[in-house]
């Protein structure tokens, strides 16, 4: 029998007045998890300035309250206010768990929290279950990624998570669901005064087809080399998808930055079609596409971890493989 816990709150990160995808996906395994628990509550927290808006869609795609902190200090993130006004609220609520996305700002903002709070914090996590004892459980990659491991905070309160972008479903979204919107005044912040001054705001570009909504990945390693590597792109660009890579094509900067990265300090992808050139298969890289629909996978290694998750395997040197595969997915397209 599921043993009753706490509220399960997840922190909805906006920039702008846009939810972040991670925040939605967070919602779907909130709901999981307080239902495995005897039907708690799942709540979210809401930060930043005119934002109320958004309170009805966390609601809509599962938050059955929301605690909103509309405050014009919090329009633009900053660490310090922001823990400030996070780590108050759980003073206040006392939330059995505290889910943020291992993202930039969540990896920062949970770090600065769970300290603050003395409790436990499981960061880049893969998965989250409740255990067959009623316990709440974070799966994290350990070792370079070799291996998951469970990790449990038995007595500290609450205990927090952060969960990389990409490893739940978003869940559908509702608009006749119902919920609660709980305002907070950030009464905290009246008599702070942070050393930190926001100068300017820059956004970067974002890449035109972003890698987690690509149909197609072609990925790449260390088996592809600096000198075959440009062939990545010429044939995501005639399959319309995108490149990725690993860890170590991203150091040697065949790869074109942190954003093409996949695995466990990475993204997490589920294409249509994933095709991996040179890649051995630790853990670190294979949870971020295990899930993909077809993968198919090149390497010049029969046994390579690679092959344990692959459809379709070949057993080839990627460098003599691409420029012939290439040449004939031109020659299918009439080019």
């Amino acid at each position: 029998m599921s043993q009753q816990l706490g509220e399960v709150w997840i922190v909805a990160e906006q920039t702008g007045g846009r939810l972040a995808e991670v925040s939605l996906e967070l919602l779907g395994k909130a709901r999981e998890l307080a239902a495995h628990g005897g039907g708690s509550l799942t709540s979210a927290v809401l930060m930043g300035s005119g934002i109320g808006f958004l309170a009805e869609e966390l609601i809509a795609c599962g938050a059955d309250q929301v605690f909103l902190v509309d405050n014009p200090r919090m329009e633009l993130y900053q660490n310090d206010t922001y823990a400030l006004v996070l780590e108050d609220l759980i003073k206040k609520h006392r939330p059995e768990i505290v889910l943020c996305g291992a993202s930039y700002r969540g990896s920062e903002l949970s770090a600065t929290v769970a300290a603050k709070l003395e409790t436990g914090l499981a960061a880049h996590c893969v998965d989250l279950y409740i255990n067959d004892r009623g316990e709440f459980t974070q799966v994290v990659p350990a070792f370079g990624g070799m291996v998951l491991g469970d990790i449990l905070c038995p007595k500290a309160r609450p205990q927090i998570a952060s969960v990389k972008p990409g490893m739940f479903q978003k869940p559908e979204r509702d608009a006749a669901r119902t919920g609660e919107v709980l305002k907070e005044t950030a009464a905290v912040l009246d008599d702070y005064k942070s050393p930190l001054k926001a100068v300017r705001t820059v956004q970067s570009q974002p890449p035109e087809l972003p890698l987690e909504k690509a149909g197609t990945v072609v990925a790449g390693g260390w088996g592809v080399g600096a000198d075959a590597w440009p062939l990545l792109d010429r044939i995501a660009g005639e399959l319309a998808g995108a490149v990725g890579c690993t860890r170590p094509a991203l150091d040697e900067e065949w790869a074109k930055g942190e954003h093409t990265l996949i695995g466990t300090s990475g993204k997490t992808v589920r294409p249509r079609a994933y095709i991996g050139f040179g890649i051995s298969g630790s853990t670190h890289h294979i949870v971020g596409m295990k899930d993909s629909g077809v993968i198919i996978n090149i390497n010049t290694d029969p046994s390579a971890s690679i092959f344990q998750v692959s459809d379709y395997g070949v057993v080839a040197d990627a460098k003599k493989f691409l420029p012939v595969l290439l040449e004939k997915i031109r020659e299918h397209k009439g080019k």
